[in-house]
């Protein structure tokens, strides 16, 4: 009897998660389901071959029965006030820019209200979305970015009440709108089975990756602040500017059954990054981006003003990183401290690193509770990195920085510890088992690592494994160390090299 777990409702979606404490991102095998009515009538009816996934058409405030296997489970719809499609006001797949009719819709909807975008390619300028409202993007339908930066509006740092527009690297900063951009919005959800197009390979957006323009940096595709209660499901996210999704001073916060897609060598097209954020649930995501695949931070300490808040009580379940710099990394921007973080029955294939924590002297805060269990890599060059001699920012390779000797603590100290690894395996490694390179004045404290299993690649040839100075290349390392406490000595086995099984 498979289990099965209701992720999220909407009006007019659902997401389930079936057998997720068993399996990872793949099930062992396709499972049939089938969804009938209240009454017993069918529905619809489809296969899925992963453990989170998403059911759309549905209709709203209508019980529902899915039967998958020998395993019936019964949920609703949530209510809507009204369906309102972009087309009502205007909106046409053949104009060159839409925006005025998409806002107008949006900037009309009455609470609880479904915003619908239908089959086609809508071409659109930055939007700005609303409280409880709900943004349907149809299959088929595409909400693409318009390659003019001209027509992107420039969002100031803050507004006249405080509350930060836009952000770089941890501090508020002026930054080009968003494709969708969502400012103290409570109860916002977007869903459906579209895509939401971010054209960062349209215009120049990478050609210019850590300068501004117009004092502006570069846009994401779908940037939140002071968000409350938000939901994104079943859509496809591609093609970012810069970072992808990102979340930042936001509380209940749940992502799940997106595909996020990102050119291999578009610059710093993190996947998703939520920056002093509370209560984030990620679920059943694919990756595959230009750098991080998930990036928890917590603003920077800088004369600018820095975000510095606390994110916390993050987790990240049955996802499945498939290419970037990291799987899930924590830091460098940290300085409000990162704390209870959970990485669950996760895939990374051909990530540079697997769950990796960064920092340097300077940022201060602490990253603490930690814990990854029962996941999968595949071709990742370390598993497990964990750095606090990172060599970000102009001065990063200053001899404050880099240096091997004691330096007083003072509150610019970071600290790092709670770190848990059990149940890994890494096939493929092709540097090192783990890195773990601690300050002499605040070592890595309260580290457990049981039951890690790791094979190397072949064909692997020697990298460094930490972004710090005076580091060697390695290859086919094992679990590197300095200024690191235990609390038992890890449990580390070294497997014969061989492709791992479809998890």
């Amino acid at each position: 009897m498979p289990s099965i777990v209701l992720v999220a409702a909407t009006a007019r979606t659902a997401t389930i998660a079936v057998e997720p404490t068993l399996y990872r991102y793949h099930l062992p095998r396709p499972f049939d389901w089938r969804l009938t009515f209240g009454n017993g009538e069918t529905a619809a009816g489809g296969v899925t071959e992963t453990v989170v996934f998403t059911l759309v058409d549905l209709e709203p405030s209508t019980g529902y029965a899915l039967t998958i296997g020998d395993t019936t489970f019964a949920f609703m719809t949530e209510a809507e006030s009204k369906l309102v499609s972009i087309s009502d006001f205007g909106a046409e797949p053949a104009r060159d820019d839409n925006t005025a009719f998409i806002q107008a819709a949006i900037d009309a909807l009455p609470h609880d209200a479904t915003l619908r975008i239908p089959r086609g390619t809508w071409r659109s300028c930055p939007l700005f979305l609303k409280s409880h409202m709900t943004l349907l993007l149809e299959d088929g339908a595409v909400l693409s970015a318009h390659s003019d930066r001209a027509r992107y509006p420039v969002l100031p740092a803050y507004d006249d009440i405080g509350r930060v527009l836009g952000t770089w690297e941890g501090v508020a900063e002026q930054c080009y709108a968003s494709l969708l951009t969502a400012l103290g919005c409570e109860r916002l959800t977007i869903t459906g089975a579209g895509v939401i197009d971010g054209g960062g390979d349209r215009g120049d957006w990478w050609t210019w990756a850590k300068e501004t323009r117009n004092g502006a940096h570069r846009p994401r595709t779908i940037f939140i602040s002071n968000g409350r209660d938000t939901r994104l499901t079943g859509i496809t996210v591609r093609n970012s500017p810069s970072w992808t999704i990102h979340p930042v001073l936001c509380r209940n916060v749940l992502v799940a059954d997106l595909a996020i897609e990102n050119d291999p060598d578009s610059p710093n097209t993190d996947g998703l990054n939520p920056e002093c954020c509370r209560n984030v649930t990620l679920s059943g995501i694919r990756f595959s981006v230009g750098d991080d695949c998930i990036a928890i931070k917590a603003g920077r300490r800088d004369r600018r003003g820095g975000l510095d808040q606390p994110c916390e009580s993050v987790r990240v379940q049955n996802c499945l990183m498939e290419r970037g710099h990291g799987g899930v990394v924590i830091g460098s921007e940290m300085s409000g401290s990162v704390r209870d973080v959970t990485v669950l029955r996760c895939v990374m294939r051909h990530t540079d690193r697997g769950l990796r924590i960064k920092t340097r002297r300077g940022r201060g805060g602490e990253v603490r509770d930690i814990r990854l269990e029962d996941c999968e890599m595949d071709h990742v060059g370390t598993p497990l990195v964990v750095n606090a001699f990172y060599f970000c920012d102009p001065d990063g390779c200053s001899e404050r920085v880099q240096s091997r000797t004691l330096q007083p603590l003072d509150e610019h100290t970071p600290h790092i510890g709670k770190i848990s690894v059990r149940g890994l395996t890494a096939t493929n490694t092709h540097v090192a088992a783990a890195a773990l390179y601690g300050l002499p004045e605040a070592p890595i404290n309260n580290v457990s690592i049981e039951d890690f299993a790791v094979g190397y690649a072949p064909e692997a040839l020697p990298a460094v494994p930490v972004m710090a100075c005076g580091v060697e290349p390695v290859r086919h390392a094992g679990i590197l160390v300095e200024n690191v406490e235990f609390i038992r000595p890890p449990n580390f086995t070294i497997l014969e090299a061989h492709e791992p099984e479809r998890l």
